[in-house]
């Protein structure tokens, strides 16, 4: 008889409204991740609990309210969005038994261990692990296996787990991000430049190992090979930087700042690295960064969507899965 299964799918995470008391609880969660902050905690907790968790919140509530929806946060909008058409997906070709598909955020709700808690209540004795990060790295998928590591830590029954590393390169992948530049291209027109602005890292997080850097120039490889760009059509840059040493280069706000002053005519940016639009895309990248643009002397500034919901995306996570099912 075989196991019944089940797939934790996993993003980062939101406050559960745009103000100053939910951004506090959700950024102490986040920033005390030694995945995500590595400082030494006799350092770094009081720096965070006495001057970021102080001043910080109130300024990112602003800039959540301004993208906030009528059903929520954009990210948990489109996760939903995404757990919902998989699910669709894998119960109209199950042939014997339900495979469920529980939403999980790595900080903030619904938690990776209430998910897990409801896999176990349905029966699974196996879980596949998926995280909507395209490109592995140390700070965002080794946080999630950390927190379900966690949770099997205490239970006398551990399930048979799977994890998903990644899917940078994955055809379906490269497919959609180049289609969805061709139909932005085809409605709009194309700009004079590319910008593929990546999530950045710290740049020890390479030295020591971790892939993500690597993994994103070759996401940004496929996609322009595929659209037949010339080298002088497109850059690769990273974005939202904290704290102060030194992160992957180059820089997304001081690539657009020299495009400004330069005075390009016109620039699309596009962001691989996000499953879903969410507060860096939709605030930091369409409206902060087109501003950095425009008023160091740029033309015209848009940004083309993530994925989020589209059916190509849902035809490349359920590739996924299917890989990992048996």
């Amino acid at each position: 008889m075989s196991k019944k299964q089940g797939v934790l799918l996993c993003n980062l995470g939101t406050p559960d409204v745009p103000s100053a008391e939910a951004v506090r609880k959700y950024l102490g969660q986040f920033l005390h991740d030694k995945r995500v902050v590595s400082i030494p905690r006799i350092i770094w907790c009081p720096i965070l609990h006495g001057i970021i968790l102080r001043t910080r919140p109130q300024k990112v509530a602003k800039l959540y309210q301004s993208i906030w929806t009528d059903n929520g946060s954009p990210l948990m909008v489109h996760s939903q969005a995404q757990r919902r058409e998989l699910q669709i997906r894998l119960d109209a070709l199950a042939s014997e038994s339900h495979t469920p598909i529980e939403l999980a955020m790595c900080y903030g709700n619904p938690s990776i261990p209430k998910a897990l808690e409801s896999l176990e209540a349905q029966g699974c004795e196996r879980i596949i692990v998926l995280p909507l990060y395209p490109q592995y790295s140390s700070a965002t998928n080794a946080a999630i296996f950390d927190q379900v590591s966690k949770f099997y830590k205490k239970r006398f029954f551990v399930p048979e787990l799977s994890y998903v590393n990644g899917y940078h390169n994955h055809p379906l992948y490269i497919k959609g991000l180049v289609d969805s530049v061709k139909a932005y291209w085809q409605e709009h027109g194309q700009a004079k430049k590319l910008l593929f602005s990546y999530h950045g890292v710290p740049e020890r997080f390479s030295k020591k190992g971790d892939p993500y850097e690597a993994q994103c120039h070759e996401t940004t490889r496929l996609v322009v090979e595929q659209l037949g760009l010339e080298q002088d059509q497109y850059q690769i840059a990273f974005q939202s930087r904290f704290g102060r040493e030194e992160w992957v280069k180059p820089y997304t706000e001081a690539t657009l700042q020299d495009w400004g002053k330069a005075g390009l005519e016109s620039v699309q940016i596009i962001s691989p690295a996000f499953a879903s639009d969410c507060l860096e895309t939709l605030e930091e990248l369409a409206i902060q960064n087109k501003e950095v643009f425009v008023e160091t002397g740029g033309g015209d500034y848009s940004y083309i969507p993530a994925l989020n919901d589209s059916p190509i995306h849902i035809d490349l996570l359920y590739d996924l899965l299917q890989t990992q099912l048996h």
